[in-house]
């Protein structure tokens, strides 16, 4: 098959999908006979992602896979073609999922330590319902309190190949308001989303970072008051 002709099927194929797709899945659309390699797909979706580079789309990778997306310079135009509601989230519910993304696996008890506030049951409901987060495990001390940890739909959702993109702790506190950051140990969201217009956005800026470990010692004890959720 010649390379036009794959390209051309690669790029009708993402345009297709309702998702992203890696290339195994690209490749499960040829038969053998066809003579399309690991290599020959790589070079079709590097053809067509620099095709892109003066347009107002993009093809980017994410934890999913590949997927054809629009610019975030060009979002605010494209959104008007929506009419629904954009959706807000509570301060209270971006500052645990910040907690989880950078923490995880972890309790909702040692969220609430963190945080110094008890976590909603709606919250972590919304969370949940939203597919960015997951129960992983069970930390083994008496009650066995669930252990949380983020999703790929998570990763996806805010332009992420990886948790590994997550801006570094550092980067957070440069850009972060000072009066409205957590404590020094917890941290913030992928840069771009706004803690308090909390608008959903169609896409984030990616970074480089490391992820902090899990702190395996905090306490499940949750703190006297509890927050109204989003």
């Amino acid at each position: 098959m010649q390379q036009e002709q794959l390209n051309n099927i690669v790029e009708a194929a993402l345009f297709a999908a309702q998702q992203p797709l890696t290339l195994p899945m690209l490749a499960a659309l040829f038969h053998e006979e066809d003579g399309v390699g690991h290599d020959d797909l790589a070079r079709a979706v590097e053809t067509l992602t620099q095709a892109c580079e003066d347009r107002g789309i993009e093809l980017v990778e994410v934890a999913s896979g590949f997927r054809y997306q629009v610019r975030e310079a060009v979002h605010p135009w494209v959104a008007r073609l929506w009419s629904e509601r954009q959706t807000r989230y509570s301060r209270a519910l971006l500052e645990t999922l910040a907690l989880i993304a950078y923490r995880q696996p972890i309790t909702r008890g040692e969220i609430e330590q963190v945080r110094g506030v008890g976590v909603s049951t709606s919250i972590m409901h919304t969370l949940e319902e939203r597919e960015w987060v997951r129960v992983v495990g069970y930390r083994d001390v008496p009650g066995k309190p669930a252990l949380f940890g983020t999703t790929r739909q998570f990763l996806d959702y805010f332009n992420l190949k990886s948790l590994d993109q997550l801006p570094t702790l550092a980067e957070i506190r440069e850009i972060a308001d000072p009066q409205l950051a957590l404590a020094p140990e917890a941290s913030a969201l992928p840069q771009g989303v706004d803690a308090q217009s909390e608008e959903q956005p169609e896409a984030q800026p990616n970074a480089r970072t490391d992820v902090e470990p899990a702190d395996t010692t905090a306490s499940d004890e949750a703190p006297r008051t509890t927050e109204d959720a989003v």
